[in-house]
């Protein structure tokens, strides 16, 4: 007589608002699926929400009315969390999952009440050195937090927490190689190696054997790093190098236009999707430090000039690049001290020197946490079944449907809330 199939376990992760919310969410909802578990994400109705959930195969989407607080329209913003809860609340009715993962930002906090007050277990994960007002808020609330550095813990009054580092996407290469079991050295000399970079570029439309900066302002504060570049492009114009600048939206036109005008090589785009071959090309990149930006570049081993977003709450960008450039691993120019002559000097040491650059390499591999997707995932399912009673033995993975059917990728079911 065949055993009764186990009911597939429901999970919901809330981690819409920003890139840095939304990738990490995507790794560890991979994580679940591998595992045996059904994963929807809670999204805000942003367009770089929209956009990145097109590759979140075999998972349901639902966008939440949620906004951000804005020139302190503190109706607006109460108004949509009431909704988002309420939204949140009809989710979990329908389909009661058994367990709330938020990721931090504004698309965080009604789903974790909402799942509160239904009885079910719920976790946060922060990936930034200073923590989010949202995760901050909410860690009383949750069972437990996931930080991406050590400094964060002592910062969240939380009853319990584990540093797991940030999660980063399945297709970023360092994944892909610690799953086939390469060292650290033969991983180091992939991603870097001459036939990798080269594939990278050549997908890009880029030449493959010449020095590329990357610059990317991430899916908020594009701006001001654009025209910081831009000053310093007439003292680097003699380079030969090339540029893949990422500028969003607003500046598209603008930036194309600057290095049309001077004659000098590039790839401009408003947005670019596959960031793992942005990172890939790049033999250095010019970025903004958002956790989930910083633990992409240390998966991939990309140098960089981190210029934090000056206007990011509590500064916390700040914070998270002096991390890396306190260790070796980044070097950090804060905008408003930056001038054109600072700018083209610092990437020429970059660019041009080959041992500053190993060191960069060397010292970034401290900060990439392979198995931080795993671990969060792991945990998870580990304190659900110790709730519903069933031991889980130490060094035991949790899977709550290795002999089921567990879902492949398809389709992806999406449900706009926005008018509930």
């Amino acid at each position: 007589m065949t055993a009764p199939k186990t009911k597939t376990p429901f999970i919901a992760i809330a981690c819409g608002g920003t890139g840095g919310h939304l990738f990490p969410g995507l790794a560890v909802a991979e994580q679940l699926k591998q595992h045996g578990c059904d994963v929807a994400l809670l999204i805000s109705p942003k367009d770089v929400d929209q956009q990145a959930v097109k590759s979140a195969f075999g998972m349901e989407i639902f966008t939440l009315p949620a906004v951000a607080l804005q020139n302190k329209n503190y109706f607006s913003f109460a108004r949509s969390f009431v909704k988002s809860w309420l939204s949140a609340r009809k989710i979990f009715k329908q389909r009661q999952p058994v367990a709330v993962l938020a990721m931090g930002g504004f698309t965080s906090a009604p789903p974790v009440f909402a799942a509160k007050f239904s009885g079910i277990k719920t976790f946060l994960h922060e990936s930034n050195t200073i923590p989010g007002r949202a995760n901050k808020f909410l860690a009383r609330f949750v069972n437990v937090a996931f930080v991406g550095f050590p400094e964060t813990a002592a910062r969240l009054n939380v009853r319990k927490v584990t540093v797991t580092g940030t999660p980063v996407r399945p297709q970023f290469c360092s994944s892909g190689l610690e799953s086939a079991h390469f060292s650290s050295e033969e991983i180091h000399s992939r991603l870097t190696s001459a036939a990798t970079i080269e594939n990278c570029r050549t997908a890009l439309g880029l030449e493959s054997n010449r020095p590329t900066i990357l610059v990317v302002g991430g899916s908020q504060g594009a701006s001001g790093l654009n025209e910081m570049v831009l000053s310093a492009l007439p003292l680097l114009a003699e380079k030969n190098w090339q540029w893949l600048h990422l500028t969003g939206v607003n500046d598209f036109e603008k930036v194309k236009t600057a290095y049309a005008t001077r004659g000098i090589t590039a790839v401009v785009k408003p947005f670019l999707a596959e960031m793992d071959l942005a990172l890939g090309a790049a033999t250095v990149a010019v970025s903004r430090a958002g956790a989930s930006s910083l633990a992409e570049m240390a998966a991939m081993r990309l140098p960089s000039l981190l210029v934090p977003f000056p206007a990011a709450a509590d500064n916390h960008q700040f914070f998270n690049a002096r991390i890396f450039e306190m260790s070796g691993a980044a070097r950090l120019l804060e905008q408003k001290k930056s001038t054109p002559e600072k700018v083209s000097a610092m990437l020429a040491e970059l660019v041009e020197d080959n041992s500053v650059r190993s060191k960069m390499q060397s010292a970034l591999t401290q900060w990439h946490a392979p198995k931080a997707a795993e671990q969060i995932a792991d945990n998870i399912l580990r304190t659900v079944f110790e709730n519903a009673g069933r031991p889980v033995n130490e060094g035991e993975t949790p899977v709550l449907a290795r002999d089921q059917n567990v879902p492949q990728p398809g389709k992806i079911e999406q449900h706009n809330l926005s008018t509930a």
